[in-house]
């Protein structure tokens, strides 16, 4: 379970870093305050998801069900960058 988490918050990391090298090419050419926002959004997501990576990599034993909650957690928001890069490639 914990190995889920830790790949889906390293997987996290890299759409995030994918998602702001194109927000940031995107504010560089437009100015818009939305892709601003976005850039400020993605860049707190991304450190709250090197945080967890750093977390899951060096916690020590859990119990079982916060373990289990992190991970469906971790994924779910994976889910959600995934679909939000989708659409911003698009």
């Amino acid at each position: 379970m914990l190995d889920a988490a830790r790949v889906a918050a390293a997987v996290n990391v890299v759409l995030l870093v994918g998602l702001l090298t194109i927000w940031v090419r995107t504010y560089r050419e437009v100015r818009a305050p939305l892709t601003l926002g976005s850039m400020v959004f993605a860049g707190l997501l991304l450190a709250e998801n090197l945080v967890a990576l750093y977390f899951y990599l060096t916690a020590p034993a859990m119990p079982v069900v916060a373990v289990q909650v992190m991970m469906i957690l971790q994924v779910l928001e994976t889910v959600a960058i995934a679909v939000l890069t989708y659409v911003t490639w698009q």
